[in-house]
C-alpha cells in the first residue's frame, strides 16, 4: 500500500501552495519572496523529490469529463491504461495487461495481469475495465460531459464484455480497426475504480482523490486544483512504464509564464513544462543554470467556426450556407501564417496548411492550393472576390474569441495579429475577446463563440487523431459541422489494412475538409521543457507519444 504522507511532505505542499497563490497574485517585483518559499525543500530529500511548474489548467481529473492536455497530464500519472507507449516511442503495447490482440475481426481481447489493485486496496479486475468504457460512452451520449469529454474517440466501440476477472472483450462496429489499440492509450482509455466513480455522471475531483482511486505510477496525496497537486510513487504499479525514478512530485500551477520562467531560472522549481513564451525559451537557451530540452512536435493551433452562430450560420436571422462558407474562405485567404510564426513565436511554431501536421503519414498541404496566393501567403483580392461572388456585404462583422491562459500569453499577440490581418483588408471588422480556460471550455460547446481559438496536443501519433475527433458527426468540437462523406471515409480509413490505401483515404479526407473549412489550421509546434542543470530524464519523456511522464525524471 501507499506510504504515509509525512509531515515533511505536508510542509512542502503547504509552502508550495502558498507560493503558487502568491505567484498568481503578485507582480514581478514580489516574485522573489514567493519563489523562495516554493523552493524551500529539505536538502536531504532533493534526490527524492521534484517540483514541476506549468501554466496548463486542469478541467477535471475524471477521464469522462475532460479532453485537454492539462487534465490528461494528471491522468497519465495516476490512472492505469490497457495499452501505453513505453518511454522513447509512440508505439503502444500492453500496460497493465499481459496481452491484447484481435481474436476476431470485430473482437479485441485484452487479458489483465493478475492481482492488480487500486491504491485504496480495491481489486482492479475486468469488471472495472468494462465499467470504465461503459461510463465513457454513457456520459458522452447523455451529454453529461458538457461537451468536454473524449467519448467521441470510442466511435467504433459497440460493447464490452468481462469474460472473467482478467479477460475483457471489446466488440467493435467495424472490422480490423487499425487505431483501436492507440485509442486504448488515449484520454478515453484510463481505467477507473467502479467502487469510487459514478456510472452515469462525472465524479468530483475531491471524491476521486479522497477515494484513492489510482493505479498508475503515482497517486495524488494532496490536490488543490490549478494551484498545487502533490504526487507520491505507487509501489503497487505493475505497468509498462516501470517504477518512477523520483518518489515525490509537486506540480505548481502558474498564472503567468513570466513567473514560471523566473522560478526555473532561480532554481525554485526543477522543471518548467507547458508553456513558456518563445522569447523566454530563446533567453533560457543561453542560461548555463538550466537545460532547454526539445522533443518532437505534434501540437497544432487553429480557429474553429461554429456552423450555427458564425456570420450567416444556420441559426442566425440571415442564415445562408453559401455566404457562411464565403466568410470562412475569405478568412482563410487573408491569414498570413508565416507572419504569425515569425513575429509572435520566433520560429518555435511553423505554418500549418492542413489538418495533419507535417511528419505524420498522410499529411498534405490541402489549404495552400485552395486559399490565399496558392503559396501559403495571403491574397486580399481573392478574398474580396469570394465575398462579392456570394453576395456578402463588407466589412463582415466577426466575433472572435481566444484564450489567454491555457494556450499561453502569446495567444494575445497571435490573435491581435490575426485581427490586424483581417481588418487591414477592409473586408472584416473583428470583435476580439478573451476568456479564461475554465469558463472557455464550457462556453465553446454551448454556442457562445461564433469563431474561436483552439489548440490540439495529440492523443496518439496517427493521422486519424487529427481527423476523427474533429470531423466525425457528433465530434468533440460541437460546432455543428456534418459531412456524411467525410464521416464515412473516416470510418473507412480506420479499418483499411493496406498502408497505401489508408494514406490515400487520409489525404482525400483532408481535401474534403479543406473545402468545407470547419476549422482553419494555423500553426504546428514542438514540445519544449526547461529543467535544472541537475535534472535528468526529460529527453526520455519528450517523445512522440506526446505524454509527459513524471516518473522518467530524476535529480542529481
Amino acid at each position: 500500500m501507499l506510504r504515509s504522507f509525512t509531515p515533511r511532505r505536508a510542509a512542502l505542499a503547504a509552502g508550495a501552495a502558498i507560493a503558487t497563490l502568491a505567484l498568481a497574485a503578485c507582480s514581478s517585483g514580489d516574485d522573489s519572496a514567493a519563489s523562495a518559499s516554493a523552493g524551500s525543500t529539505d536538502s536531504d530529500a532533493s534526490a527524492e523529490s521534484l517540483i514541476i511548474g506549468t501554466t496548463d489548467k486542469i478541467t477535471t481529473i475524471d477521464p469522462a469529463g475532460s479532453y485537454d492536455n492539462g487534465s490528461f497530464a494528471v491522468m497519465n500519472q495516476v490512472f492505469p491504461f490497457l495499452m501505453n507507449s513505453p518511454l522513447g516511442t509512440s508505439d503502444v503495447e500492453p500496460d497493465i495487461a499481459v496481452s491484447a490482440e484481435f481474436t476476431a475481426p470485430t473482437e479485441y481481447t485484452v487479458v489483465l495481469k493478475p492481482g492488480l489493485t487500486f491504491a485504496n486496496g480495491h481489486d482492479l479486475t475486468s469488471s472495472d475495465v468494462k465499467f470504465s468504457f461503459d461510463r465513457q460512452l454513457a456520459i458522452f451520449e447523455s451529454g453529461a460531459d458538457e461537451g468536454n469529454g473524449p467519448g467521441s474517440l470510442l466511435y467504433n466501440l459497440d460493447s464490452v464484455d468481462a469474460v472473467d476477472d482478467v479477460t475483457v472483450v471489446f466488440h467493435l462496429k467495424s472490422e480490423n480497426d487499425q487505431v483501436f489499440p492507440q485509442i486504448l492509450s488515449s484520454p478515453a482509455g484510463p481505467i477507473v475504480d467502479e467502487e469510487v466513480f459514478a456510472a452515469d455522471a462525472l465524479t468530483p475531483d475531491a471524491d476521486i482523490v479522497a477515494g484513492m482511486a489510482f493505479a498508475g505510477p503515482y497517486v495524488i496525496t494532496s490536490y488543490d486544483q490549478n494551484n498545487l497537486v502533490s504526487y507520491e510513487a505507487n509501489p503497487d504499479y505493475q505497468g509498462v512504464l516501470g517504477a518512477p525514478k523520483t518518489s515525490t512530485i509537486d506540480v505548481a500551477y502558474y498564472a503567468e509564464e513570466s513567473n514560471l520562467k523566473l522560478d526555473i531560472q532561480q532554481g525554485n522549481i526543477d522543471v518548467a513544462f507547458r508553456s513558456l513564451t518563445a522569447t523566454d525559451i530563446a533567453d533560457l537557451r543561453g542560461d548555463e543554470n538550466v537545460k532547454v530540452v526539445d522533443g518532437p512536435g505534434g501540437e497544432i493551433r487553429y480557429i474553429v467556426f461554429n456552423f450555427d452562430t458564425q456570420p450567416f450560420g444556420a441559426t442566425t436571422p440571415e442564415a445562408d450556407a453559401a455566404k457562411a462558407l464565403a466568410v470562412r474562405s475569405a478568412l482563410a485567404d487573408l491569414i498570413d501564417r508565416q507572419e504569425i510564426a515569425d513575429q509572435v513565436y520566433q520560429g518555435s511554431y511553423t505554418p500549418l496548411y492542413s489538418y495533419v501536421p507535417a511528419g505524420l503519414t498522410g499529411a498534405t498541404e490541402s489549404l495552400k492550393g485552395l486559399y490565399g496566393d496558392g503559396e501559403g501567403g495571403p491574397d486580399a483580392a481573392k478574398a474580396a472576390a469570394t465575398l462579392a461572388d456570394a453576395g456578402v456585404a463588407t466589412p463582415v462583422e466577426l466575433n472572435l474569441q481566444y484564450n489567454p491562459d491555457h494556450y499561453g500569453a502569446g495567444s494575445a499577440d497571435e490573435y491581435a495579429l490575426i485581427k490586424d490581418q483581417l481588418e487591414s483588408s477592409g473586408l472584416f471588422t473583428v470583435n476580439l475577446q478573451s476568456t479564461e480556460w475554465v469558463q472557455y471550455a464550457q462556453d465553446r460547446t454551448a454556442d457562445v463563440y461564433p469563431a474561436y481559438q483552439l489548440g490540439w496536443f495529440p492523443d496518439y501519433s496517427d493521422a486519424d487523431n487529427y481527423l476523427t475527433p474533429f470531423f466525425a458527426i457528433d465530434n468533440f468540437l460541437g460546432n455543428h459541422y456534418e459531412n456524411q462523406e467525410v464521416a464515412d471515409l473516416l470510418l473507412q480509413q480506420a479499418v483499411t489494412v493496406d498502408p497505401a490505401e489508408r494514406t490515400a483515404l487520409i489525404e482525400q479526407i483532408q481535401d474534403l475538409v479543406a473545402a468545407d473549412l470547419s476549422t482553419v489550421p494555423l500553426l504546428q509546434g514542438a514540445q519544449v521543457a526547461v529543467v535544472g542543470a541537475d535534472v535528468n530524464g526529460a529527453e526520455d519523456t519528450l517523445d512522440a507519444s506526446f505524454k509527459f511522464r513524471y516518473g522518467a525524471l530524476s535529480k542529481g
